[in-house]
């Protein structure tokens, strides 16, 4: 798949940067084919000649809402669909925490479960303040499985990290902001010129001390997830075969409060 030939991802360049956006809707759910891109647009971008600085954000209104609801559905009524995209999810955090150029995350808006994580696992983040951000697996019965159970406690803390990953509430883009967990909010209207002001910074050092600095930056984040994607994503295989999983997708899609058995 060569890179600009994807359905769910918007390629676009301006001189040696790299955009990719996610586009799939209102609020870029993920879904099968998201997922399949997600799972090869780091490997490309790695590969890609024609770029040294690559910025990750969102058409719309939102950057990347989590999984689609549809698509969970089909996953609990069917659990080898589940079982079938671990490689995938693996790939995800693998080919993201590999890729040497620098990697400037535009949250434009909201950012839920899998969208937070490649939003986190960025090497600087620029949101709107008008954005929130957020890992709310547990809400739909899950565990954080594709990397946020990796990548929030070394940003913010164990403490802070299972409050968060515990209540599965979402951040205000301020507050993630003073709490360490993102590098900047600004006000919409200028979201643009911080991330063109940062990717400006980083262009004008040598492209090999910037690619390498980054490269040994990321050694401790690409042993911890070589150590816990694997049980990660199997405990998150396991809880797709409860009762309760079945029942906060149910509550969702009927917009009703759930009822959990606690099976």
């Amino acid at each position: 798949m060569p890179l600009g030939d994807y359905q769910r991802i918007a390629v676009s360049r301006r001189e040696r940067i790299l955009v990719l956006a996610l586009d799939n809707g209102k609020v870029n759910a993920v879904d099968s084919q998201m997922h399949r891109e997600l799972a090869r647009v780091f490997l490309d971008a790695q590969d890609d000649a024609d770029s040294d600085l690559v910025i990750l954000t969102g058409t719309g209104r939102a950057f990347c809402a989590g999984g689609d609801a549809a698509w969970f559905r089909r996953q609990i009524e069917d659990p080898r669909t589940f079982r079938a995209i671990a490689p995938e999810a693996k790939r995800i955090v693998s080919s993201l925490l590999d890729l040497e150029k620098p990697l400037l995350c535009r949250l434009n808006g909201a950012a839920a479960g899998l969208g937070a994580t490649i939003a986190l696992m960025s090497d600087v983040i620029v949101a709107a303040d008008t954005a929130v951000i957020g890992d709310p697996h547990i809400k739909v019965g899950l565990v954080a499985g594709d990397g946020g159970a990796i990548i929030w406690p070394q940003l913010i803390g164990f403490a802070r990290a299972k409050e968060m990953l515990l209540t599965g509430d979402l951040l205000p883009a301020p507050e993630a902001a003073r709490m360490g967990l993102i590098n900047h909010a600004v006000p919409a209207a200028e979201l643009d010129a911080k991330v063109d002001e940062i990717a400006a910074k980083i262009l004008g050092n040598p492209r090999w001390a910037v690619r390498w600095t980054k490269t040994v930056a990321n050694i401790p984040l690409r042993e911890l997830a070589a150590r816990l994607s694997d049980p990660a994503i199997a405990y998150e295989i396991l809880t797709n075969l409860t009762e309760d999983r079945r029942e906060a997708v149910d509550a969702f899609i009927e917009r009703r409060d759930p009822q959990y058995s606690g099976e």
